[in-house]
């Protein structure tokens, strides 16, 4: 998603460990935008600017991260959802996520993803 009002998006990581992915507006990524946020990184935060295309998921049961977002918050309009991205809670997205996963893993030498895609 990317936040179309073009407000900024930031978080803290107060435990735990996250991936976070910034694509192109076709979607593609590359290695400048896979970031590890964990401790042992030295990234205990990330401000993402307003307007660009990402998603950041945990890597790590029990993470936590605190959000920052200038207001006011509408759900309405918080978030636009690419086109080229596959719906949520699909198994295609589940694969998506998996890949990507798969590659802040690779990128960072961190151990196998530990959950399956469902069959």
């Amino acid at each position: 998603h990317r936040h179309a009002d073009s407000k900024a998006e930031g978080f803290v990581l107060l435990r735990g460990s996250v991936g976070f992915v910034a694509m192109d507006d076709n979607g593609k990524v590359d290695d400048a935008g896979l970031v590890l946020i964990s401790r042992e990184s030295g990234n205990i935060g990330l401000d993402c600017r307003g307007g660009t295309w990402h998603t950041f998921f945990a890597l790590e049961p029990d993470t936590v991260i605190f959000e920052i977002k200038s207001g006011p918050f509408d759900a309405k309009t918080d978030k636009q959802f690419a086109e080229w991205a596959p719906a949520e809670n699909t198994t295609e997205a589940l694969v998506y996520l998996a890949e990507l996963e798969d590659r802040i893993r690779r990128r960072f030498q961190l151990r196998r993803r530990e959950w399956e895609i469902p069959r």
